[in-house]
């Protein structure tokens, strides 16, 4: 009875910690802070040090869950990365996913090693942990923000990959303290191999994905998105298993699923971005519980925290940004942007994890800089990125919701769908009267949504800015219909 008591209170704190979890979005929208602070704060006052209702000092399932977290929140920012946009940031994220994180992380280790006491490689090894931006926070952040659409996209597809970066010089720095005698050439040859065979098996687990997803009959339709984020979860720890980066599989195994043609995207995508928002919440909470405040909050921790901060966000990532992407077609105020909205956020505070599993001496000390460093730069950061592009005039138009799809039965019993679509200004059709628009057969506009209210679409009816429109279309028109939409 009394093991009962315990389950239900257990399932009882996990209950109440998504529910406030969840009202502390719409806080921080209000509030102008970034939620996973928030998410982190109610982790810390349900702590031991808090209110006691947990008490969680378990670094490995922390690790675990970070990590389980991270994956999900990968898949669903890269499934909603279009081609066109990786394409035309391709160079300077890259760049930044690689150079900028090196510079980084060797500005701050020098930073660490003097503000810290620590030997040079704990001082490096420190510079890796906090060496990458995080997606989970840069993903949350510029969602709905009207930053320049390239800047927003460098960003985000930056933070998608530079944490294999990261979690190898992380890796690597613990491996050279553990084993003095450990070679720097086979490190080096170990990163090509990671980065290599992770994009390569993200291709690959991509590829088998949509294949699998589009010529699979399931009864239910609620089942394709568990089916599609269980090839993101195949693709992590295969590559893992074969020492390669199972973070990188994962983000390009996600970008390829979400670009091609996807049976029953609509669901697939809305579960998974439910879902990230759940592994979002759940681990900031996690990583909360995991610091002690009494620890955290102290006049040395605080002290050597503020300096590295300053470091990190004024010196470190600004010359990381300079040097990594010099003549690449960014202005100074681009750069100056880049440089401020480079958030730290789960990624860090994982990998410090990795230092107290590893039994590290100083490990202690590492995870709860780290943690001080992530609070500053998210409540900084975070929340005056928005305010950045407005003063150096970076915002662009408002930005529009993507194409959705609202799958009527399934491929193998009817193929159609509705396609839902919001007019915006490059809109082919805008301003065009219904019986004028050269529609490929099999297409219907079903209903218009004109500011809150349904209007009952007739030939006469004119497309107006902001119109949504759903649009009942059978599979082999649907590509035709969405290049008459993109056509202008």
């Amino acid at each position: 009875m009394d093991q009962q008591i315990v389950h239900d209170y257990f399932v009882l704190l996990i209950a109440l910690l998504l529910i406030i979890g969840v009202i502390t979005t719409k806080f921080s929208t209000r509030l102008g802070v970034p939620a996973l602070v928030l998410f982190i704060i109610v982790g810390m006052l349900a702590g031991s040090d808090g209110l006691g209702f947990v008490y969680f000092d378990n670094a490995k399932v922390a690790q675990l869950i970070g990590v389980i977290a991270l994956v999900i929140i990968l898949f669903e920012g890269g499934l909603q990365t279009k081609y066109s946009t990786v394409r035309s940031v391709a160079k300077p994220s890259l760049s930044l996913a690689t150079i900028g994180v090196l510079v980084t992380t060797s500005v701050v280790a020098v930073a660490a090693k003097f503000i810290l006491g620590f030997s040079w490689l704990e001082g490096f090894l420190f510079g890796a942990i906090v060496g990458s931006t995080d997606a989970a926070a840069v993903f949350a952040v510029l969602k709905g923000e009207n930053v320049k659409k390239k800047l927003g996209s460098t960003l985000e597809v930056e933070s998608g990959t530079n944490d294999p970066m990261a979690v190898f010089l992380t890796i690597s720095f613990i491996e050279l303290l553990i084993h003095k005698d450990s070679s720097y050439l086979l490190l080096v040859g170990s990163f090509f191999w990671q980065m290599g065979i992770g994009l390569v098996l993200g291709l690959l687990f991509g590829k088998l994905g949509s294949f699998s997803i589009n010529r699979i009959n399931l009864d239910s339709s609620g089942l394709y998105p568990v089916f599609a984020l269980a090839f993101a979860l195949l693709a992590y720890s295969f590559t893992d298993l074969v020492n390669a980066s199972g973070l990188l599989a994962v983000y390009v195994t996600a970008i390829v699923i979400g670009n091609g043609e996807l049976t029953y995207r609509h669901s697939i995508f809305r579960f998974n971005e439910g879902f990230a928002w759940m592994m979002q919440i759940l681990m900031f909470i996690i990583l909360g519980l995991l610091v002690f405040p009494t620890q955290l909050f102290t006049f040395d921790v605080a002290i050597k925290g503020v300096f590295l901060s300053i470091i990190l966000i004024v010196i470190a990532r600004p010359i990381a940004v300079f040097l990594a992407i010099p003549k690449m077609g960014f202005s100074a105020k681009e750069k100056v942007f880049l440089s401020w909205a480079g958030l730290r956020g789960a990624v860090p505070i994982v990998l410090a994890t990795f230092p107290m599993i590893a039994g590290l001496e100083n490990s202690q000390m590492i995870f709860n800089v780290v943690f001080f460093v992530v609070l500053i730069s998210a409540l900084v950061q975070g929340s005056t990125i928005s305010m950045f592009a407005n003063k150096l005039g970076l915002t662009g138009p408002k930005k529009v919701e993507p194409v959705h799809s609202l799958e009527l039965v399934s491929i193998g019993k009817a193929n159609a769908e509705i396609i839902e679509y919001e007019v915006n200004e490059e809109t082919s059709v805008l301003g065009k009267k219904i019986s004028s628009i050269n529609f490929p057969k099999d297409v219907l506009i079903n209903a218009v949504i004109r500011d809150g209210e349904l209007v009952t679409p007739g030939g006469n009816t004119e497309i107006l800015l902001g119109d949504i429109l759903y649009i009942l279309v059978s599979r082999k028109s649907k590509k035709e219909l969405n290049q008459l939409f993109q056509d202008h």
